[in-house]
C-alpha cells in the first residue's frame, strides 16, 4: 500500500473536513459522537490517490470490484440511526468494503466484527486501519447474509449492501433485548434504508429514507 499522509493537505485537509461536517449538520445529523467520529477519520484514504481530493464531497466513490465507498451522509445516517437506541457494546457489519464505516463505528461501538465477500478489498481495509491504530476489529470472509453465528448476539448488525427482503439469520443474530440493525432493502431500481428494533421475538421495522446500494450478493471471490 502507497505511503499515506493521514493528516491530509490541500482538498484533503482539516479545514476541507469541516465543509462536510457543517453539510452533514445541515442535513439533519445530530449526533456529536458521529460527527466527531467522520471529522476526525481521514476519508482519503480510504480510496485510490487519484480520488482522494474528491473524499470530502458528499458523494460515494468507486474503490473497485463494483463497490462503492459510501456517501457520507449515509453513512453518518446509518450509524447515526444505529446508536439512536443507546451505546453499543458489539456490532456486526456486512460488507467491509474499503474499511471506512469500519473506522467510523469502531470509534463508538466496544468491538465490530466485519464481513466481505472480496479478499483484496478486506486485505486492504485490514491495512487502513491498522495504520489508524484500530484494533477493535475483527475480519471475517464470508458470505454477509449468513451473518456471524458464532459471535452472537449482536447488539447492531450494519449491512452495507441490499437484500431483496430481509434476511433470516441477521434477523435471529440480533439480541432480543433492543438489538438493532440498519440495513438497505429491496430491488436496485428501488430500496428503502430500514430499521429493525428486536423485542424478544417480535421484529419492529422503521423506513427511513430512499436509498441506493450495491446488491448484497452470495459467494466469497479470494483471487482478484
Amino acid at each position: 500500500m502507497r505511503a499515506m499522509n493521514i493528516d491530509g493537505i490541500g482538498m484533503t485537509s482539516q479545514r476541507t473536513r469541516e465543509r462536510l461536517i457543517r453539510r452533514l449538520i445541515a442535513q439533519g445529523i445530530k449526533s456529536r459522537g458521529v460527527l466527531d467520529a467522520i471529522r476526525t477519520t481521514p476519508r482519503h484514504i480510504f480510496v485510490d490517490e487519484a480520488l482522494s481530493h474528491r473524499a470530502y464531497e458528499d458523494t460515494a466513490l468507486p474503490i473497485g470490484h463494483n463497490q462503492t465507498l459510501s456517501q457520507p451522509y449515509i453513512v453518518a445516517r446509518m450509524t447515526e440511526a444505529l446508536l439512536g437506541g443507546g451505546s453499543l457494546n458489539n456490532v456486526l457489519e456486512i460488507g467491509t468494503g474499503s474499511g471506512y464505516q469500519t473506522a467510523i463505528l469502531a470509534k463508538l461501538v466496544k468491538r465490530v466484527y466485519s464481513i466481505e465477500r472480496i479478499k483484496s478489498l478486506q486485505d486492504k481495509a485490514r491495512e487502513r486501519l491498522r495504520l489508524l491504530s484500530v484494533f477493535n476489529t475483527q475480519f471475517k470472509m464470508s458470505d454477509g447474509s449468513t451473518g456471524w453465528a458464532s459471535t452472537a448476539p449482536f447488539d447492531g448488525i450494519l449491512v452495507a449492501a441490499a437484500p431483496t427482503k430481509l434476511p433470516v439469520d441477521l434477523l435471529s443474530q440480533l439480541s432480543p433485548e433492543g438489538g438493532r440493525m440498519v440495513i438497505p432493502v429491496g430491488e436496485a431500481d428501488h430500496q428503502e434504508l430500514v430499521l429493525v428494533i428486536r423485542d424478544g421475538e417480535r421484529f419492529r421495522q422503521k423506513k427511513l429514507e430512499p436509498v441506493r446500494f450495491v446488491p448484497m450478493l452470495s459467494g466469497v471471490i479470494r483471487d482478484c
